[in-house]
């Protein structure tokens, strides 16, 4: 039978011998799960990628069905699994509490016949959860709480990501797997990709709307830059897949003679996260000794291997340079030109990878940087400025055009660096992130709260009122005089000042990661407004008001 222009259904796809068959006689492209019973394939066997790939192909059916209509019956399995470095997790405080941040994704449940099951390392506060039910628009709370199950391993231990310990834990994967038996559209959704998400989607016989793993190396640092080069977006001078000490001592000799006027290097571990597996390297003891059109080059090579010790700086707190070193050696890196500026900014590109194979711009931020050489992620404001956009997208489609040509299914980012150079303004690409980073959460809790659309063509977000909306969002605000504040204190604080989202105006204060506040000190927050001055007079506020509340009890008079 011709299928060609017609929706299908898959059916039994757990079998070699399946196939896709017509559609149903409703017209939806119905999603039949496997017997769950089956045995799970040992983890990297041919029999579990195999598996994986049938489920995989059940993708563009799923997304046929969730793109048709907001109100089909679906279940979305969230596991927020921050399956990275440990060593390099460790770097951020309270780091235990970071699996909070797609909690956003409860709003999905502002969709009556939407299921969602949460899976987290330790139980979360009821009273957190509550707070994000609460914004529900139009949908009676008990309904949504329903709707909603909530998993825990019951394991804060930070040296293995939620993923390994849910595998580790046979009676949890097969309560979860009860949960979606029968599920028409099912799905699971993590916060980044690895072998082992991969072994989870098929222990639960779930497609994951996430890339295959295979995929992975264009978003490592040395596998972005070679993208860059394969669609000749414009990127920093480096070198990439080096090895070793000798190797970024050749590399930073060999930059220095292309650029005479370079002023310093950045080292980035290849799997480094949010600026924090950066390290900055300055020329100035090279060019002390070393000419690049008089000197030896052997010389200058040993004399950066001798100072490298000495005079790098680590982005990172603490982090010596032999943790470094040894990292770097594991995972391999780059080396780049750093890109002097005083004016120069960093936006970013938020895209989404469709299983249909395309490539959608969903948003542009400017990122807020901190650290003594601004690399390190603090937080972002939406959107991009104006300036920016139009660069932005176009860069930004070539990218991902070409990484959706490679069969890549994703949420991603892309970040840029703005260098002003006499009147022009130049956009190098600098990074591709392939995980839901910190510019994820916030764009999306304002798209379901206000179930509003990002406009590709101006660049900005309006409600379907048509009203745009604009956002500050951090994930670090930190302060010792926070500790100690429970949720229902910071619940109680922002409802008395005022400053919580408002679901009539689509204003306010939307926190997250709200369980590290009393161990931590530290949560997050998004502050929207109706104007980019807005969104910032909401977040100084915030800081003002919290800063203030959290010494004295007089908000509870």
């Amino acid at each position: 039978m011709n299928n060609q222009g017609r929706s299908l259904r898959v059916s039994r796809l757990d079998s070699p011998e399946s196939s896709p068959s017509d559609v149903d006689q409703t017209g939806e492209c119905a999603v039949f799960w496997p017997i769950l019973d089956e045995p799970v394939p040992l983890p990297g066997s041919l029999q579990e990628d195999q598996r994986f790939s049938l489920l995989q192909a059940r993708l563009k059916p799923l997304w046929q069905n969730l793109s048709a209509d907001d109100h089909v019956e679906q279940v979305v399995v969230v596991v927020p699994s921050l399956s990275l470095d440990p060593e390099e997790l460790r770097k951020l405080k309270g780091i235990e509490h970071y699996e909070e941040r797609l909690l956003f994704l409860l709003i999905l449940l502002g969709m009556p016949r939407t299921r969602v099951i949460f899976v987290s390392s330790q139980p979360i506060h009821e009273g957190i959860v509550d707070s994000y039910l609460q914004l529900l628009p139009g949908v009676p709370y008990p309904h949504a709480r329903r709707r909603l199950h909530m998993f825990s391993t019951h394991d804060s231990s930070p040296d293995k990501p939620l993923t390994r310990k849910i595998l580790d834990r046979p009676a949890l994967v097969h309560r979860l797997r009860e949960c979606v038996r029968g599920a028409r559209n099912a799905h699971l959704t993590v916060f980044n990709v690895t072998p082992l998400e991969k072994t989870l989607s098929v222990a639960l016989g779930l497609p994951l709307l996430g890339a295959d793993p295979a995929h992975l190396h264009f978003g490592s640092k040395s596998g972005a830059r070679k993208v860059f080069r394969q669609t000749q977006v414009l990127f920093p001078d480096g070198f990439e897949d080096l090895r070793d000490e000798g190797d970024i001592a050749r590399a930073i000799v060999e930059l220095l003679a292309r650029n005479p006027e370079l002023r310093r290097v950045v080292l980035k571990l290849n799997e480094g996260f949010s600026g924090e597996g950066n390290a900055i390297y300055p020329l100035d003891a090279l060019k002390e000794v070393w000419s690049p059109l008089h000197h030896n080059r052997r010389q200058a090579v040993r004399r950066v291997r001798e100072t490298l010790p000495l005079l790098t700086r680590m982005q990172a707190e603490g982090l010596s340079w032999e943790r470094f070193l040894t990292k770097f050696k594991q995972t391999r890196g780059v080396v780049e030109a750093f890109l002097e500026g005083d004016q120069k900014a960093s936006p970013s590109v938020q895209m989404r990878l469709t299983p249909m194979g395309e490539a959608q711009i969903i948003s542009t931020h400017d990122q807020i940087l901190g650290g003594e050489d601004r690399q390190v992620f603090l937080g972002c404001r939406f959107p991009a400025e104006e300036r920016f956009r139009q660069p932005l997208h176009q860069a930004a489609m070539e990218i991902g055009r070409y990484l959706a040509g490679e069969g890549l299914i994703e949420r991603l980012s892309i970040d840029f660096l703005a260098v002003p150079e006499g009147q022009e303004l130049k956009m190098y690409a600098v990074e591709i992130n392939l995980r839901k980073g910190g510019t994820t959460h916030p764009f999306r809790t304002l798209q379901f709260l206000t179930d509003g659309r990002y406009d590709p063509e101006t660049g900005l977000f309006r409600t379907r009122a048509g009203v745009p909306k604009y956002y500050v969002a951090s994930d670090n605000l930190v302060s010792e005089c926070y500790r100690g504040m429970t949720p229902e204190d910071l619940i109680d604080v922002t409802t008395y000042t005022g400053l919580h989202y408002n679901s009539c105006s689509n204003t306010g204060a939307v926190f997250h990661m709200i369980g590290a506040l009393s161990q931590y000190g530290k949560l997050g927050v998004t502050c929207i407004g109706n104007s980019p001055a807005e969104a910032q007079d909401l977040y100084d506020r915030t800081l003002e008001i919290l800063g203030t509340m959290c010494q004295n009890t007089g908000w509870m008079s």
